[in-house]
This record gives C-alpha cells, structure tokens and sequence, in this order.
C-alpha cells in the first residue's frame, strides 16, 4: 500500500489530499464540513478522492489526520465534567491563577473571567505533601483519598485530573492515587500531572492536567468512531493524528494525552508551507492561511516554524509544545455589519460559518460576507470546490446592499470596503508573528494558502512588504499536504531548576540523554524503530532571580555546552528585550524531542513553458474605484516559466487567486505561483 491520505477539517470545509509515494501524484477533494460529526465529513472526503484516484480504501496505507475536536470542545464549552484532586490547603488553584488580565486597564473593568475547566465543587484536597527536593514531607493518606474520591461519585464526573504540588519532583503520590481512582471511579479516565506535563509552577500544571482530562473524552470517542468507521469502510491503514507542535502521534497516544493537539488544525498548514517553500528555494517565511472562519498565521525561519510553549485557545492558555501560530477571527465567512451607534463598518469575527455560509452560497444565508464581497467585486468564478459549489450573485450583492444602504456607498463601494477592512485586520495578525516579535516582514516570503488566503494575498504582500507571495498548487488543502508529510514524533520533560554554576556539561548531557531515552521509548512503541529517530534538545533558561524563562536550542553537549548555552541566551534575552544582566543563568526546565522519518513525498516537476500563457476567458472586476478587465487562467493549464501579469484571476478547484495590476505571477516549475510587484523599466 503506497497511498497516503492527509485530512484537515476546518470550520467550513473537509480537505482531503491522497499521495502516491512512489510516484508523488497527488489527488485532492474538498467537501462541506459537518459539525455534528466531524467523521461523517471526513468520510465523504475520503471516499470522494479515492474514485478520483481510481483506488480501494483498502489501498490506503496511512491516514493522517489534522482535527480541532478538542479545539472545538474548549471554545465551545463542550468538554467533560472534570474532578480535580490537589494537596490539601491548594483547593483553590484554578481560582486564583494569574493576575494577568488581557486588554490592559479596560480589562479590569469589563473582563468576564472565564470559569475554570473544574469547578470548585468537584475539587478534593488530599492528606500528602512532597518537597520540592523529592523528599516526602507528609505520607500520602490512603484512606482519605478514597473517602475524597468516594464524595465525587454523585457529581457526574466524566474525568478526573491529579495535580499535586511539586510531584513534578516524585510522582510516587499521584500514581498511587490512579490506582486508587481506578477502583472507587472505575471507567473514569485519569490524567496525572506528572505525565502531562512533569515541571514546576502549579498553577500552570494544574490547568494544563485539568484541560486534559476535559477534552479526553470527546477525543476519546472521535477518534474511537472514525477509526472504527474507517475500517468498516475498508481502510486497512492506521490513523494517526497531527500533534500542536507540528508531529504525529498514534490515534492510542492522542487519546491518552490529547492536550498536545489543541492546535492540531493549524499546525498542518504549517507544515505544508515548510515543504511548500524548500521547493521554491525560501526558507524564511511567514504562512497565511485562510480559511473560511479564521485566519492563521505563523512564522518559521530556517524551515523550522517557530514553537512556543503555550497553547492559548480562547481565553484558555495551557503549557504545551505548539506551533506558535496565531488566530484572527477573519475568514470567508466572516460577517460584515455596521453598528447603529458608531456607524462604522466592522467585519467579524461572528462567522457565517458552514451552515448557513455567505448568502452566495445559497444555503439560506443572508448576512454579508467577506465571500459575499469579493462575488459582488468579480474575484470569485462562478464555482468553488470542483463545481460542487454554485455561487449566486444576486444573493450576494443582495446581502452586500445592506451594508451600502447603511453607509449610503454603491454596492461595489461596500463590497471593497468589506475587502479593505478584512485584510487590515489580517495584517495585525501577521505583525504580531513578525514586527512584535522583532522581525522585519519584508525578510520574509509570504506563503498564502486556505480556500481564500490566495484571494486576499497579493494585497497583504503590499502592506507588509513580504515578497515574492508564495501561492501553493491545491492552496485550499494545504493543511492535508502538512498533515501527510509531517513525522510521528514524542516530547520528554523534566524540571531541573540549577544554576550553572552548580552544574556540569557531563551532568546536562545525562539529563538530556535519559529524556530522549523515554521519548525515543514512546516513539518506538508506536512503531518508529530506534535507528529511524533523531534527538533534538531544548532547555528554558533565565538569570537567578527572575520570574520567566526562555527557550533556547541545545546544539552541542560536549564540554562547552554551557557556555554555548549561555551565549545563545544572552543573545535572546538581548533580541527580546535589549538588555543583559551579569547574574549567574539558571536551567530551568529540560526538554527532548524525538522525531521519526519524514514521509517521501516526490516534489512536482511541471513541464516547461512553450509560450505565455492562453486565458480561458476575460472578466471584469472592480479595483481601486474602477471597473477593470482581468484575464481569467485555469491553473491546470499554466506551465514552468509561465507569467501571468495582473489584473488576472488563476483558478483551481479548490481556491482562487488575484494578481493586482502592477503586479505579475510567476510559475515555479514546482507549481507554485510566486507573485512580485513588477519594476518599472
């Protein structure tokens, strides 16, 4: 079996792209999504591009698999009823938290704080103390623990969560308490702090083993059903599902600690813009993706994406490897309204979402849309999705009217200022990757991608000045290319918390080491052997004294590990901040990531040009006040060296692409489209 399927739902639509290994051809299939379960969509799309391709499920040897089920279960408030057991006198971890407010001084008066994932009620304090040595300062009290666990029987528990204080220094006490659970709870699945995530600071700890155990269930039962539905339709082929931080894991892995992909989704497209950009020769970018509800964004240098170690999905943040990628609410879908009382034009972030979608999809929406503007503006063809969307102009305009009649503007005026806003709003998604973080844009290519991240590309490469725009082929499935070209991969961590002084390189490389022992361990037993793994190592480092730390690559561990550690953190701290201190560092945190073999995906060659390039029809749009006419280009004709010069709109089956005027698209005998201000004379 030498057929590899990439899935990536989104909010509005299921992609689906299935790889030849041996000969890299590619099939691809985009249908609606469907919320209720995301299976059934997945399926559909599956089934869908395996008649394309002319292939039996059961040819499928992989399916790997981007999901935001546990993303939709926090934002949604859908997750499990959670129990959390803490030391006595720490009840009321999650309660306190961090003073940090979001929004500044306004945050404090209008900021509804969000309820914690476990309630207070289903909160028990257990007799043990452990110090932060190791050392037991109060033996764990069994019989309280069970008359604790006892009390949480009538409260409809569906998960329970263990975080103790300092068990990230002995986890005898929370294993003990597993078991314990295992015989007064029985079928309630258990997360333990010491697995999830073993380093100090409990309150961080303590949310992140909590957040767990309240997305586990609905994972559990997701990837349970698709499984079971994929081997009933006759895939013979193992599911595995794309991690936050951009790996794999097994579908067994991912319901056992599920909190690692919260970021699931959008670590995808990551990745395929990674692959997507070697083949152009860039290796610095910034990825734009799209969609139909929001926009992603994430930076990567070197072919390596950035990867921060907070997760934050609305107003949750939880420690955990993630790509660092980051969200606006604008997309597609996103709804154009203008309020009664400033009267000003604002575009989301309410989305219109799958069901009903923009009024020109003719699925019984109404209110106007990004799509619906970029209809009324004659970007868009009349299909989208291989023809299995229809658009319906009138409706749109219809729908677009209601913002015109409110600013009294033409139609076509509202329409671009629906176009202009989206993309202002957009750009600060993309200053807070790059200028905020102290990167200058124009250093940077600009990979667009998403079913609409081509449409609005060429003018977002204007305002932040990133060129050339990188336009993958099949843009719309980008995120299933990253999901079927990304490696199964496994993170060991501990907390150290000694200053350098007190340490030795010997000492740093045996903590190391033994960490990337366990990973590798957890790798191999999902089937990666010991000779197909590479090592990577990261610690978190600060000055003695200081109340954070930062992130830095170990490159070597031979004698002068520290020292080199030491540089690379004052060269950072530095970057980040502009100064440096003459204090003692201090390792903080150790971290080993194991990563399998990347998958062999055989880059597309397109043949060479024979000639420009022969439009299948002219169209006319409105840009800039004025009614123009663009050439139309199917993408599937377009050949290596081909140029097309703005106006022009490429179509595809599952995405459109603008070229402005002024600016022209060349082709990349890879297959992307690298759009470029022209230079006059």
């Amino acid at each position: 079996m030498t057929y590899r399927l990439g899935v990536d739902v989104g909010g509005t639509f299921t992609d689906v792209l299935l790889v030849d290994e041996l000969s890299g051809a590619t099939w691809r299939a985009k249908t609606a999504s469907t919320p209720s379960d995301q299976a059934v969509g997945v399926l559909n799309g599956i089934g869908k591009v395996c008649a394309d391709a002319g292939i039996a499920l059961a040819d499928v040897g992989q399916v790997l698999h981007g999901t935001t089920v546990a993303t939709n279960a926090i934002l949604e408030g859908k997750g499990a009823t959670v129990g959390l057991v803490t030391t006595r006198g720490f009840r009321q971890v999650l309660q306190i938290a961090r003073s940090y407010v979001p929004g500044g001084l306004a945050g404090w008066i209008i900021w509804p704080k969000p309820e914690p994932l476990a309630a207070l009620e289903n909160t028990v304090e257990v007799d043990e103390r452990i110090a932060s040595d190791g050392s037991v300062v109060r033996p764990l009290d069994e019989d309280d623990v069970r008359a604790r666990l006892a009390s949480l029987r009538g409260h409809g528990i569906e998960a329970l969560a263990v975080s103790l204080i300092n068990s990230f220094a002995d986890p005898a006490h929370e294993r003990r308490i597993a078991e314990i659970a295992a015989e007064v709870l029985p079928g309630v699945p258990v997360s333990l702090s010491s697995d999830v995530l073993p380093e100090l600071r409990e309150y961080e700890r303590t949310v992140t083993t909590v957040a767990n155990g309240y997305v586990q269930p609905q994972v559990k039962r997701y990837v349970e059903t698709l499984s079971g539905k994929l081997r009933d339709g006759g895939v013979a082929g193992e599911l595995a599902i794309l991690r936050s931080d951009g790996g794999l894991s097994s579908a067994e892995a991912a319901q056992s600690s599920p909190v690692t992909m919260l970021l699931s989704g959008p670590a995808g497209g990551v990745t395929g813009a990674v692959w997507v950009a070697e083949q152009c020769g860039y290796s610095d970018l910034i990825t734009f993706d799209m969609g139909g509800t929001s926009t992603d964004v994430a930076l990567v240098q070197g072919l390596a994406p950035r990867i921060g170690r907070e997760t934050k999905v609305g107003d949750l943040t939880v420690r955990a490897s993630s790509v660092d990628v980051r969200t606006v609410g604008a997309g597609g879908g996103s709804i154009a309204h203008v309020p009664q009382l400033t009267r000003a034009l604002r575009v989301g972030p309410q989305s219109a979402g799958a069901a009903p979608g923009p009024a020109a999809y003719g699925k019984g929406g109404t209110e106007p849309t990004v799509t619906d503007a970029n209809v009324v503006l004659g970007y868009l063809p009349a299909t989208l999705a291989g023809g299995e969307i229809t658009l319906d102009v009138d409706a749109a305009r219809t729908a677009v009217g209601t913002v015109a009649d409110a600013m009294g503007l033409s139609v076509e005026a509202a329409a671009a200022g629906i176009v202009d806003i989206v993309n202002e709003n957009m750009l600060g998604g993309l200053r807070l990757v790059s200028v905020q973080q102290g990167f200058d844009p124009r250093d940077f290519a600009l990979v667009a991608f998403g079913g609409a991240g081509p449409l609005h590309a060429n003018a977002l490469g204007k305002l932040t000045g990133a060129w050339p725009v990188i336009v993958p082929p099949s843009p719309g499935v980008l995120c299933a290319l990253g999901d079927a070209t990304t490696s199964a991969r496994s993170e060991s961590a501990r907390t150290v918390l000694r200053r350098f002084a007190d340490l030795t390189a010997a000492d740093l490389a045996a903590i190391l080491r033994e960490l990337g022992g366990e990973a590798g361990k957890r790798l191999a037993e999902q089937g990666v052997p010991d000779t197909d793994q590479t090592v990577a190592y990261q610690v978190d480092v600060r000055y003695h004294g200081q109340g954070f730390e930062i992130p830095v690559e170990v490159t070597e561990l031979g004698d002068a590990a520290l020292d080199t550690l030491a540089a690379a953190f004052d060269a950072e701290h530095e970057r980040l901040f502009s100064f440096l201190l003459t204090t003692d560092h201090e390792l903080v945190n150790a971290r080993a990531t194991v990563t399998g073999p990347r998958p062999g995906v055989a880059a597309t060659e397109l043949a060479a040009s024979e000639g420009p390039p022969t439009p299948i029809d002219t169209h006319p749009i409105h840009i800039s006040g004025a009614t123009v006419e663009a050439h139309v280009y199917d993408r599937v004709t377009l050949r290596a060296g081909d140029v097309v010069s703005g106006p022009a709109i490429v179509t595809e089956m599952d995405s459109t692409t603008l070229v402005l005027p002024g600016h022209a698209a060349t082709v990349h005998p890879s297959g992307s489209l690298l759009i470029n201000p022209v230079r006059e004379g």
